[in-house]
Order: C-alpha cells, then structure tokens, then sequence
C-alpha cells in the first residue's frame, strides 16, 4: 500500500480532510474578528460624538461584482465534478478578473470617502469614519488571500489537477471565496443599516 492510499483511508476515517478543518478554523476566527469590530461600531456610535455620511454608490457597485464572482466561482466548481476542464479555468479565471474587479472598486470608494470629507485619521477624523475604513480596509486584505488562493487553483487546473476525483483545493477554495462574499454583503448592509 502506498502512502497515498494509507492517508486517503485516514481521510475517510475523519470525515474531514485536515485542511478543510483549518478552513474553518480561520473563517470561524475571522468571523469573531468582523464580529468584535461590528459590535465596536454600535457601542461607539453610542457613545455620542458620531459623524454621520452617506455611504458611497460605488460599494453598492462592488457588493453587486462580488455577488457576481461567487457566482463564477460556484460554476468553476460545478464543472469541475463534472469534469469540464476549460469552463472550471474559465469561471476561475472570471473570478480573479471579478474580485481585482472589487479590490479597484473598493481603493475607488476610499477616494469617494475622502472627497465626502470622511477620513481614517488625522485631525479632520471622526470615529464613524475610522470604522468604515478598518471594517474595508481589513475584509480586502482578506480577499487578497482569496484571490492567491483561487489562483493556486487555476495554476492546479492549468496542469490539470482540478477534476472531480481531485476536488478539495476548489472546494476548500469556494467555500472560503463564498464565505468573503457573504462577509461583503454582511458588511455593506451593517453600515447601510448603522451608519
């Protein structure tokens, strides 16, 4: 027996490929992140001395381009259990192309909190400003870890490696790439709601 074989009948007696379960630990841990800074928002909003503004179109915009690229994703991983080689590198491929999509959307919507007179630091700096620009800054470098992670997983499909007997780097990928879309869209309704 080879030690493929030995770990792949490990794998089937835990249930969970280990790095699934490390998946889930860092979306758990990144939830509790997203989780004390929302609820750092509502009781400094509380507090008083709280500057109101309107949230940029150009989030609605992107919160529309990252719905889109789970999307791409979904299908990039629906044809790879069916072993449709050029739609997986196609929809992985779109999905890269959607999330630096986002990325530029979301440097663009710095620009139009600044032009909004709405700053992170500095005397001109209010709180409900400085959350703004923590709760975006932070989930983008998140989705940077994304996209080298879908990337990894276009390389995999290059070579051929992405098919429906070898599914984990694109699943544990889209279940990571849905879980920040979702985040997203927590996100922009929690300031379109508070702010």
């Amino acid at each position: 027996m080879n030690p493929s074989e030995i770990l792949a009948e490990k794998e089937v007696g835990l249930g969970w490929h280990p790095k699934r379960v490390l998946l889930i630990l860092l979306i758990f841990s990144i939830v509790m992140m997203f989780a004390a800074f929302t609820s750092g928002y509502i009781v400094r909003r509380d507090e008083g001395n709280w500057r109101e503004f309107d949230l940029p179109v150009s989030l609605l915009i992107n919160s529309i381009i990252i719905a889109l690229s789970s999307g791409s994703m979904q299908w990039a991983f629906f044809s790879a259990r069916k072993n449709e080689i050029g739609r997986i590198k196609t929809g992985l491929a779109i999905t890269l192309i959607l999330g630096l999509a986002f990325l530029a959307g979301q440097y663009h919507s710095f620009g139009d909190l600044v032009a909004g007179n709405t700053y992170f630091g500095g005397a001109d700096a209010n709180p409900s400003g400085s959350f703004v620009y923590v709760l975006m800054g932070v989930h983008a470098f998140h989705l940077i870890t994304g996209l080298i992670f879908v990337a990894v997983v276009l390389r995999r499909a290059l070579n051929y490696q992405v098919h429906s007997r070898a599914m984990l780097s694109i699943s544990n990928a889209t279940l990571y790439w849905h879980f920040l879309g979702g985040l997203w869209l927590y996100l922009y309704l929690f300031l379109l709601l508070n702010h």
